[in-house]
């Protein structure tokens, strides 16, 4: 019972990430607006800023992550590599 209900609730909760999230950005709309309109951006420029924005958006997260995570990170390197806190 407890399975179905957690199957359950992950396609809910699926479903409604779907929605909230389907509106888009404020930025890539003002880029395609502005875009649109006669005497707007040429081609390359639209998609040159479009790339730009979503770029920007997309490494934030990860740079934060990095930040927070950093000394965490660095030890499971030198785990990986086989380096302890010694040097030996």
């Amino acid at each position: 019972m407890k399975s179905l209900l957690k199957i359950a609730l992950v396609l809910v909760v699926l479903l409604v990430v779907d929605q909230a999230f389907g509106q888009g950005c404020s930025q890539c709309k003002m880029l395609s607006e502005q875009g649109s309109g006669n005497g707007g951006m040429d081609d390359a420029s639209f998609g040159s800023n479009i790339n730009m924005g979503i770029l920007y958006l997309m490494a934030i997260p990860y740079v934060l992550l990095i930040l927070f995570f950093r000394k965490k990170i660095i030890s499971g390197f030198r785990n990986l590599m086989g380096v302890d806190k010694k040097g030996s």
